[in-house]
């Protein structure tokens, strides 16, 4: 290829030998490590910032992803962190880089896995906010409306029922509005849920969330149907399969009706269920299990929560804390 070819510009802005390595990188994400969307476009972001650098660090120059050098990949995140990137925006990009350059080895695009010896500074675990026990039984505690005729009378069962299923379960929103009917065994009270990865677990639930459950599906689904709405478990206004934004709007709303609760979303629901499900005597590999985390290092950040919790109830209440 000549020189004027290799360093043509793409839409996308990168020139189209590394335009076309990205593409290939995000077709190897999506059908053989068969992640998520929003995972395969974070990461493909990711590598795209990188190759930009890689661009701009040697201008005019034809470029494929095997002049990625240790360098380039320390110069790049030396730029991010000068320009204010988290330390946790730092280490999500370093681990992106990392999987791209061990790809392009594989591949057969590069000899050299440049980023094997790439560290990133550590990410502050932060502990995220969650609802006391109380908090989220004062969440769930709203007296069904009196509107019994759709839409109103709908929608105020089926918000009852992802509420409670959100907390009961810890599963997260997109896992939520992917459930079937199918899915849902109110016999057993489990859900069968499709995770991350495409990877498929049970999680029970209590006998709240199963009333609120029967109360929907008895009642509420039934106003809402159409031909459009399949076997989606949590239909929207119009009939088709419940919006993950549409849950965090009602989470935000529910949780901000509560006084002295933190605003959360789902994912603060999630972490309020695992962090309750610890203090009550919970196993952490149960609780790794049902939420279905990869790791038991992501389920371990409860246990500070936990510890968190427990150093100011103790600073509060010991007369010499």
């Amino acid at each position: 290829m000549s020189r004027r070819q290799s360093t043509e510009l793409t839409i996308d802005g990168l020139p189209t030998d590394l335009a076309h390595t990205l593409d290939d990188y995000r077709r190897y994400l999506t059908s053989e490590r068969n992640l998520s969307a929003a995972t395969v476009a974070g990461y493909t972001s990711d590598v795209a910032g990188l190759l930009d650098h890689l661009v701009r660090l040697r201008p005019g120059v034809p470029l494929s992803a095997a002049d990625l050098d240790l360098a380039a990949l320390r110069s790049w995140l030396a730029r991010l962190s000068a320009t204010g990137a988290a330390r946790t925006s730092l280490a999500r990009r370093a681990a992106a880089a990392r999987s791209f350059t061990a790809w392009t080895v594989r591949a057969g695009v590069a000899a050299v896995d440049s980023g094997a010896r790439l560290t990133s500074p550590r990410a502050h675990r932060s502990l995220p906010p969650i609802l006391e026990a109380q908090q989220a039984a004062a969440m769930l505690d709203v007296e069904e409306s009196d509107a019994g005729e759709p839409p109103n009378g709908a929608i105020v069962l089926r918000d009852q029922a992802v509420l409670e299923l959100l907390y009961a379960t810890g599963i997260r929103v997109s896992e939520l509005t992917g459930l079937d009917l199918n899915d849902v065994d109110r016999r057993r009270r489990v859900l069968r849920v499709l995770g991350k990865g495409s990877k498929e677990r049970t999680v029970p639930f209590g006998v709240p969330a199963d009333r609120a459950v029967g109360d929907w599906l008895d009642r509420g689904r039934r106003m809402l149907i159409t031909e459009t709405s399949g076997p989606a478990m949590f239909l929207g206004l119009r009939g088709r399969r419940m919006d993950p934004r549409a849950v965090r709007t009602l989470v935000h709303a529910r949780t901000s009706a509560v006084p002295g609760a933190p605003d959360i979303g789902p994912h603060g629901l999630r972490h309020s269920a695992a962090t309750h499900l610890l203090d009550g005597g919970a196993d952490l590999r149960a609780v790794q299990e049902l939420l279905g985390h990869a790791s038991l290092a992501t389920t371990q950040i409860y246990t500070h929560i936990s510890s968190e919790r427990l150093a100011a109830v103790y600073r509060q209440a010991h007369p010499r804390a």
